[in-house]
């Protein structure tokens, strides 16, 4: 049993539409103003504020004059943010993540997550607390049958599309056996490189779309600030911003899913993307690759369906060990995509070579346990 989120997009009425406006904006308070009062007592008092204590501060709230709006929208909402708040603040003291943050009106994705006891799903229909009608929502693909939600998050991107994620648990069963192995090198060009010898072209989907962000980057930048056609503006860029990302994580979903259907085990570097972005050269090119999207993807897939995923050492030298003789070459800049072995007079293209040697290297640390970088999860 795994749990899994299914995400559609729903047309909410215009008063549906108003009353999940509220709800975001009491939800983005209580974020900030919890997130306030605790940074104050760290500060200031040098202790730890618990989540008991936050939750007796949200009561408070809600009978003060000034802010009893807040006992306008479903309580459930308003709880679960000072839950997020509460893991924020596990993940920062366990240095997985940095100090929390506060959320800005327009600058961060407005949500809000129902728990059980606060929407009702019965044949299809899911409706909302403190509200009198069901969501229209676009069933892109059925539910499993017999799932039960147990968690709803709804959200509306800068686009002002809003998005159902109804989280359930399902029996997952593994993919169909297979005892095929393959390497993955991570390239610009070629989106990857695998051992086999084949290529998935880079689909290159910012660029595509870069004269027309540019454009629309530029008519922003001439609006001025707080007027209407400036928010016109902004959903322009925020709309092609979208589709750039929806279609990146759509080829990404797919590429993912064949990699892990006709592999048994997968083996790739483990590339530090956060210092390479460093390069002004190749930040976008590599920002557009989302290489580390791509391992998430295959990681938490890999958990689903029963396959195995290997990240070897990233100061590992996979491009200039041969994979015929194991010689390591001297130098190989980043423009040579061809060479010869100076030990076998082998001739290699680097990429395919790449994932030859990621693929024993891989295979080989697992073995005795050295140099294998454990999953991010």
């Amino acid at each position: 049993m795994v749990w899994r989120a299914y995400r559609y997009r729903f047309y909410p009425t215009d008063e549906q539409a108003q009353q999940l406006a509220r709800t975001f904006g009491c939800v983005r308070y209580v974020d900030n103003r919890a997130l306030a009062e605790r940074s104050r007592a760290r500060i200031q008092e040098h202790r730890r504020v618990t989540h008991a204590e936050t939750d007796r501060w949200l009561t408070g709230w809600k009978r003060d004059p000034a802010t009893v709006w807040l006992a306008e929208p479903s309580k459930g909402p308003l709880q679960a943010a000072l839950r997020h708040l509460q893991a924020a603040y596990v993940s920062f003291w366990a240095k997985r993540a940095k100090y929390p943050t506060f959320k800005k009106k327009g600058r961060t994705t407005e949500s809000a997550t129902y728990f059980r006891n606060c929407f009702s799903y019965r044949d299809g229909r899911l409706t909302l607390a403190k509200q009198d009608a069901p969501l229209r929502i676009v069933w892109s693909r059925p539910l499993p049958e017999g799932a039960v939600p147990s968690q709803v998050t709804v959200s509306r991107n800068a686009r002002g599309q809003f998005h159902v994620s109804i989280l359930v648990e399902e029996i997952v069963s593994d993919g169909p056996p297979s005892d095929a192995i393959v390497g993955v090198d991570a390239g610009i060009t070629s989106l990857v490189t695998l051992s086999t010898g084949e290529k998935v072209l880079n689909p290159l989907h910012e660029r595509r779309d870069r004269a027309k962000l540019a454009r629309a980057q530029r008519r922003l930048s001439r609006k001025a600030r707080g007027s209407a056609n400036r928010a016109k503006a902004r959903a322009r860029v925020a709309k092609i911003h979208g589709r750039i990302r929806d279609r990146r994580r759509d080829h990404l979903h797919k590429l993912s899913t064949r990699i892990l259907r006709e592999n048994q085990t997968v083996v790739l570097e483990d590339l530090a993307v956060r210092n390479l972005v460093r390069n002004h050269s190749l930040a976008r090119a590599i920002s557009d690759a989302a290489w580390a999207e791509l391992r998430r993807m295959l990681e938490y897939k890999a958990a689903w369906y029963g396959r195995t995923v290997i990240a070897i050492d990233r100061r590992y030298p996979s491009s200039k060990t041969c994979s015929g003789c194991g010689r390591i070459a001297d130098a190989l800049p980043l423009a040579v995509r061809s060479w010869s072995c100076s030990g076998c007079g082998v001739v290699h293209d680097r990429d395919v070579n790449a994932a030859k040697v990621i693929l024993a290297a891989g295979l080989a640390v697992s073995a005795c346990g050295d140099g294998v970088r454990p999953p991010r999860s």
